[in-house]
């Protein structure tokens, strides 16, 4: 089975809202992405259809915005 992937920057709603996720569907099937480890990875997110984080894609590519935190412009500049 393909892993969630769960993008985050790191703040308090998306470290409450990354151990939520843990909780629900288990470490092992969720990938966590920090954005201030690897920026390179937010095109990837853009691509996928992120607009914002705390977000989950799923494995069928169903993006989940999760309490807004910050929008992924903010977390570009």
């Amino acid at each position: 089975m393909k892993k969630s992937v769960f993008y985050h920057a790191g703040c308090p709603v998306c470290i409450s809202a990354e151990h939520d996720i843990v909780n629900l569907i288990g470490e092992e099937n969720v990938e966590i992405v920090h954005f201030g480890n690897a920026k390179d990875r937010i095109a990837e997110a853009e691509a996928l259809g992120v607009k914002s984080v705390p977000a989950l894609v799923t494995p069928t590519g169903n993006v989940l915005h999760i309490n807004f935190g910050a929008s992924i412009e903010d977390v570009k500049a």
